[in-house]
């Protein structure tokens, strides 16, 4: 789920039936997309007991908040609008990124011009924090099908250091994201930046440094 096809796939707008049809179907041969429409809709209806949640003291609960949010049906963008004013006084760089990427996946559900743009905005500000920026980029990234702007390969490159793309395994998009050996930032690069690298096997991360 790592390249810009596939983050790309479960846009409300791509379907032309039902919008949860290209989930497939569970284990049990339960319908996936009816388990992810259900869970949708619950958090939908607690929307307004979990924004509080955005200014939550611990930051792991910031991060969850918003990741938990980002999946609620928004078409007012009112739960767009908190991400946007929490990443106003946020100063913990990994939850601004956590409020980025959340903005990101309610914007795919519910595409608005001004945040892709917006979006692009991030990741070229250079006075924005390396994980804000890669954050963007990664959103912006999932929000077009624009062909990759040199600026935009140069600052990933410059700035998915190792000790960064770890930290950033602790926002639940790049958790999940990772695998084969791989953070989840560094295969998001590699698979939406240079898709014709194969997958490492079962070998270490191949963009931490070497000696």
């Amino acid at each position: 789920m790592a390249s810009r096809d596939e983050l790309r796939l479960h846009r409300a707008d791509t379907q032309d039936g039902d919008p949860y049809d290209a989930y497939g179907v569970e284990v049990t041969g339960y319908p996936a997309g009816w388990s992810v429409a259900a869970a949708r809709a619950a958090i939908t209806a607690d929307i307004a007991l979990l924004q509080p949640l955005l200014g939550d003291p611990d930051p792991s609960i910031r991060i969850h908040a918003a990741y938990t949010l980002a999946t609620a049906s928004d078409p007012d963008r009112a739960v767009r609008f908190s991400f946007r004013a929490r990443l106003a006084v946020e100063q913990d760089p990994i939850v601004c990124a956590a409020l980025v990427l959340a903005t990101a996946e309610a914007t795919r559900t519910h595409p608005h011009s001004p945040t892709i743009a917006w979006m692009r905005q991030r990741w070229r500000d250079r006075s924005q924090a390396p994980e804000v920026r890669l954050a963007a980029a990664v959103g912006w990234l999932c929000l077009t099908a624009e062909p990759v702007p040199d600026d935009l390969r140069a600052a990933v490159d410059d700035l998915a250091a190792d000790e960064r793309a770890h930290a950033m395994d602790t926002l639940p998009w790049m958790a999940v994201a990772g695998g084969s050996g791989e953070t989840g930032l560094h295969h998001c690069a590699r698979k939406m930046l240079h898709p014709d690298q194969p997958d490492p096997e079962h070998c270490d991360d191949p963009w931490a440094p070497r000696p």
